[in-house]
């Protein structure tokens, strides 16, 4: 594979149960060479090389949903990639979501408040020498305004998710600390 896939979420995923009440749901996913990064790192190698264009977008984002009383989320790319991908507990933040669950082979992060339940998975899946990663996002909406948000949302996820897992395929994994 060359590029880029849209696919289902997979079945492997943790998110693949919550999957049939959900509002929203995506995946993408990319085969790579098997080069030993575990699903965290994988995550934080990606939010890392957030293009400027979605970071602006963000911060766009969080100007006008403060309006409506939304929280600022922040920027995606804001990680620390010298901090090792053991080092975070379920209940922390990593950039702008909270790990709910960590294995080697995916990691589930979050980010609930009363309008939505957002859960997106990096999901690392190896045959022989090659690995491929899946990055799945499952929405639950819970009241009018988070249909409201979703409205504007999903369509720039469907721009926004495709273009971050390519980041995987633009170069080497970043050099850590």
């Amino acid at each position: 594979m060359s590029g880029v896939v849209e696919c289902e979420v997979p079945e492997t995923s943790a998110l693949f149960a919550s999957m049939a009440s959900s509002s929203f749901r995506d995946c993408h996913a990319v085969d790579l060479p098997r080069d030993g990064r575990s699903a965290m790192r994988l995550y934080l190698d990606v939010v890392s090389r957030t293009p400027g264009w979605i970071d602006a977008a963000m911060r766009a984002r969080n100007r006008v949903v403060g309006m409506f009383g939304l929280k600022n989320l922040g920027a995606l790319s804001e990680v620390d990639l010298a901090r090792s991908e053991s080092s975070y507990a379920v209940g922390q933040r990593v950039g702008i979501f909270t790990l709910i669950e960590q294995r080697e082979d995916e990691v589930v992060l979050g980010d609930s408040d009363r309008h939505l339940d957002v859960k997106v998975s990096v999901l690392k899946s190896v045959e022989g020498e090659r690995m491929r990663v899946a990055v799945s996002t499952v929405v639950h909406v819970r009241n009018a305004l988070g249909s409201a948000y979703m409205v504007f949302v999903g369509p720039a996820h469907r721009r926004i998710a495709p273009a971050m897992v390519a980041r995987l395929l633009d170069a080497p994994p970043p050099k850590r600390a």
